[in-house]
């Protein structure tokens, strides 16, 4: 018996299942592997015997493909683990006001704060507002220090009305040094976190009714 269709066939099927089980679809089992290389021996001819050699590759393929699948089900195991130890570590958030970077903040009270860095002072800094429909809402100026800087916008429109609570915005900053150059390094918004949601792989944060990233906390003031 030529043992070198059945060998392919074999290493064709382990290839497949490797890259299935990896997406955790695999419909080849260590079970369905091992019944190969039996059916191969119980069906192989007496007078053209596969070789050692080819038989021993085989169990070693064998043997590979088995550790693959425990590899891959002890990741799936250490994933799971993970996600629940990160989201044990996000309820801790809740109830304290917190940094984050991210650029929209919710109105309440009549006010919003955010928060940028600078890589290095700035000769001109503009800050813009953009409501929820992408409508610019305010321009102003703000401080242009090195490192972190903070801009509490009251909720009123450039010409004087207050807008209603309630409402996300976002903040643009532009941030320019004598020679033109961008120093802005991201934006930030402060908030309490009030909830956590947990139906993505990455946990977020409820900050102000925004959605934040518990991986983009940056710090916790109180």
């Amino acid at each position: 018996m030529t043992v070198s269709a059945v060998s392919s066939a074999t290493t064709a099927t382990t290839t497949t299942s490797s890259s299935s089980s990896a997406s955790s679809s695999s419909s080849l089992t260590s079970s369905d592997f091992l019944s190969l290389l039996v059916s191969e021996l119980q069906n192989q001819d007496p007078l053209n015997a596969t070789s050692t050699t080819d038989f021993i590759n085989q169990l070693t393929s064998y043997a590979n493909f088995t550790q693959q699948q425990s590899i891959n089900s002890n990741m799936s195991s250490l994933a799971s683990s993970f996600s629940s130890l990160v989201t044990l570590n996000s309820v801790n958030y809740i109830g304290h006001t917190v940094e984050a970077k991210t650029d929209t903040a919710t109105l309440s009270n009549g006010s919003a704060t955010f928060g940028y860095s600078l890589s290095s002072a700035a000769s001109d800094v503009t800050i813009s507002i953009s409501d929820s429909s992408g409508n610019v809402v305010y321009t102003g100026t703000g401080t242009g220090n090195s490192g972190s800087n903070s801009f509490t916008w009251d909720g009123k429109d450039s010409s004087g009305n207050q807008l209603s609570d309630g409402g996300k915005y976002t903040i643009s900053v532009t941030a320019t040094d004598s020679a033109g150059n961008s120093v802005l390094n991201y934006t930030t918004v402060t908030g309490t976190v009030t909830g956590i949601d947990t139906s993505t792989s990455t946990p977020s944060l409820t900050v102000n009714g925004v959605s934040v990233s518990a991986a983009n906390i940056i710090g916790v003031t109180s």
